[in-house]
């Protein structure tokens, strides 16, 4: 494969243009609004972590924007990367934070994701209404997962992860309705994924933030 090819993957793409993806580029502005009211609301916080989490919420936002302005398989990789750094980081932390783990106990525990999300992906492939986004249910799965495990430890950051996980599923709901609402909906709903995710990965740092200082 050569990393400059062009694709188009998305409704509102019709052409190679820079802007052909008008409402799926701009939307990305909303990670790097997420970042930055993250940033803020870290304050003098000692959170190493959750700070490193904003930084890669930042590239996500700027990844996303180089997939759907360029549309080379090089940004679409960049931009599934940082998805993926972003949800290793987080399970760690919350390894760390949430259950209380050791360093190496919570990084084997973040290395298990990998093939637990490649069978869960799998899975979900085999239906046609979760194929397109089959690589992201497993991590609503996952935290929905540990909502339900932390439900009597710590009900406040459960509840706070069940509202990730919701969210979540609708904003992966509305990526996977992007082809069928196309002829419809020209500009497709794939903006709604950049939106919603970015208030979700926006969220799941302020949870991780309220449970390590509510702890301390």
């Amino acid at each position: 494969m050569n990393w400059t090819d062009r694709i188009i993957a998305y409704c509102e793409r019709s052409d190679f243009g820079l802007w052909s993806e008008p409402l799926n580029a701009v939307t990305n502005l909303a990670f790097l609004l997420a970042a930055a009211i993250m940033w803020a609301r870290l304050g003098r916080d000692r959170l190493p972590i959750a700070r490193l989490l904003v930084l890669v919420l930042a590239v996500i936002g700027v990844s996303s924007s180089l997939w759907h302005v360029l549309a080379m398989s090089w940004t679409g990789l960049a931009d599934s990367l940082s998805i993926a750094v972003f949800v290793l980081i987080y399970l760690f932390a919350a390894n760390r934070a949430f259950w209380g783990l050791g360093t190496f106990t919570a990084l084997l525990g973040t290395a298990l994701f990998l093939p637990f999300a490649a069978a869960a992906t799998w899975i979900f492939a085999q239906v046609p209404a979760f194929r397109g986004s089959a690589m992201y249910w497993p991590v609503a799965l996952l935290i929905a997962g540990y909502a339900l495990a932390l439900a009597r430890r710590s009900p406040a950051t459960a509840r706070r992860l069940a509202i990730g996980a919701g969210v979540l599923v609708v904003s992966i709901t509305f990526r996977s309705l992007d082809d069928a609402v196309c002829t419809a909906w020209p500009h497709g709903t794939h903006f709604m994924w950049h939106l919603l995710n970015a208030a979700m990965l926006g969220w799941m740092i302020e949870t991780y933030r309220r449970h390590v200082t509510s702890a301390a």
